[in-house]
């Protein structure tokens, strides 16, 4: 028999602060909805970033640059840098040969609401929003303007207002 998650077992680890943040910002059912999300979201930034900026967000969310980050914590930070570089080895190839995407800010959106596998009731903003608010709550401010340079139109005014 196979054990699955479940809300009355007790975790071995304490929940993921930046998952929960993301969880209760996009009112999302459970911890692993906000890590596949999370996943669709950062992948899709990375579609539209060079290898080299994706590289800058890795550093420093493994603690390269990480005295300019936002964040005081290299737990959560050491978390969100294994999301960002995605757990699938073979998009993370794929994602450091290819050049970057040009896709408007409705494909961004139609890729989260077909990858993602959002809950009823959770728009694509929704989620897309709270991902990118707890994301920028880890980086520098440098950063934060590196992966605005790269977002079309309205996923980067979403990505200012977050």
């Amino acid at each position: 028999m196979t054990a699955t998650p479940s809300s009355t077992s007790t975790p071995t680890t304490p929940p993921s602060p930046f998952l929960t943040k993301v969880m209760k910002q996009a009112n999302l059912e459970d911890i692993y909805d906000a890590r596949d999300i999370s996943e669709v979201v950062f992948r899709t930034m990375r579609d539209l970033m060079t290898t080299e900026a994706t590289d800058r967000v890795t550093a420093e969310l493994s603690g390269g640059a990480a005295s300019a980050s936002n964040s005081s914590d290299k737990a959560v930070q050491s978390e969100v840098a294994v999301l960002w570089q995605d757990t699938n080895p073979v998009v993370r190839f794929l994602s450091r040969v290819r050049p970057p995407l040009e896709i408007a800010g409705d494909t961004f959106l139609f890729r989260i609401s077909q990858e993602a596998g959002l809950s009823r009731g959770v728009s694509p903003e929704e989620a897309t929003t709270a991902v990118f608010s707890a994301l920028k709550a880890e980086l520098s401010s440098e950063q934060i303007q590196e992966i605005n340079s790269f977002l079309p139109g309205t996923i980067q005014q979403m990505w200012r207002r977050a």
